[in-house]
């Protein structure tokens, strides 16, 4: 039980509007994590239904993505790519809820890192932005939580009554 007050207990700052000014990148890339990114490789039921997958399923076209990267990923590609398409599907929802943030933001750190060096670095630096900028995003929230605004602040007011 401490550990998850520990994991859940969100940092505070000393006034609503920076609470509020972090939240907003928080939400947006928690949005577009699980509402765009994410929808595309994994079945969730807001996907396109032009894709055809199932609840939880990977995009076909995925793991053989996955397997280019060379290394653990070329052993284990289908694994890999559900692990990497859950965490930008279902850890973009738990980011956008503020819902188990700093665990959410550890899955989606990895997966951006992942993502950034070992897909699209030999595209050149541009094409790495989007997600460095998403694991950035996830860096901070790592460190801080939800803030006051998330389901993290209400469960660790009631877990601390």
């Amino acid at each position: 039980m401490k550990l998850l007050k520990r994991l859940t207990a969100p940092l505070t700052l000393p006034h609503w509007s920076q609470d509020a000014a972090l939240a907003l990148p928080r939400l947006v890339c928690g949005y577009f994590m699980a509402f765009d990114f994410g929808a595309g490789k994994f079945g969730m039921p807001w996907s396109d239904p032009e894709l055809n997958l199932g609840f939880f399923e990977v995009a076909f076209w995925f793991p053989g993505d996955v397997a280019e990267f060379g290394g653990p990923f070329a052993l284990f590609p289908s694994f890999f790519a559900w692990i990497g398409a859950f965490s930008e599907a279902f850890g973009g929802l738990l980011l956008l809820a503020g819902l188990q943030t700093r665990i959410a933001s550890l899955l989606i750190f990895i997966t951006m890192l992942v993502a950034a060096f070992c897909q699209q670095m030999q595209n050149g630096y541009w094409n790495m932005l989007p997600a460095l900028g998403f694991s950035f995003v996830a860096l901070y929230t790592m460190v801080l939580g939800s803030g006051r605004f998330g389901l993290d602040y209400i469960i660790f007011k009631k877990l601390t009554k």
